[in-house]
């Protein structure tokens, strides 16, 4: 039986980036099947989020995240452009969000489409993976190919659709409320949340408890 759990992820988030390579081992592996449930990142999520949050934390991911990814042996960098606008200094988010509604509409439809997880992968690795101006160009063409996709009907869809869309992730951001925390990433299994990239392990072993079998070779 082919045990699932819910995974709420962001574009902006690196430790979304930084847990997905062993996801997809995990999925490949094992017979386990990952819901991917996209979600807004936090600092569109909820207004003036970054304009309370304590001066010693941003520091603190950045130096975090290098060294997971160093850990983990990915190729790490902040993204240039940030999926998010925003004055880093005010903390001040405008309303407009080219980037992060184009990339979180487009997982939605990659999800709808069966292939949620590889978009996310390889997404996320030109984005975080030190890939300059990667809005630009075909890099999201290439990501959304080596996913088994087309970028430009993803986006096509989204602009079509865009209003179910959008209630698509309000519904999802919503479940990811109810599961018990705000941030990404988070995985649910049966109602339970497993929050962060270091909790990874933890489904896993839960995941066991229930059945969790290997894939016949």
């Amino acid at each position: 039986m082919t045990l699932e759990y819910d995974l709420f992820w962001s574009f902006r988030s690196p430790y979304s980036y930084l847990v997905t390579p062993r996801l997809v081992e995990f999925e490949r592996d094992y017979d386990v099947k990952a819901n991917v449930r996209p979600v807004y990142p936090i600092a569109v999520r909820i207004p003036g989020f970054f304009k309370q949050v304590n001066p010693m934390w941003p520091p603190y991911l950045i130096r975090d995240t290098v060294r997971v990814a160093e850990m983990e042996g990915l190729p790490y960098a902040w993204p240039s452009p940030d999926p998010v606008v925003m004055d880093l200094q005010s903390g001040e988010v405008p309303k407009e969000q080219p980037y992060i509604h184009r990339l979180t509409r487009a997982g939605i439809v990659a999800a709808e489409q069966g292939k949620g997880l590889p978009f996310l992968y390889e997404v996320s690795t030109v984005i975080f993976g030190g890939v300059k101006n990667w809005h630009e160009g075909n890099h999201l063409r290439g990501a959304a190919d080596r996913a088994g996709l087309d970028m430009d009907a993803l986006d096509a869809v989204a602009e079509k659709e865009k209003d179910r869309i959008e209630k698509v992730i309000a519904a999802n951001e919503a479940a990811q409320k109810a599961a018990g925390h705000w941030g990404v990433p988070l995985m649910v299994h049966e109602g339970e949340p497993f929050f962060g990239q270091d909790r990874f392990s933890h489904l896993k072993w839960r995941l066991e408890q229930k059945g969790l079998k290997r894939r016949s070779a």
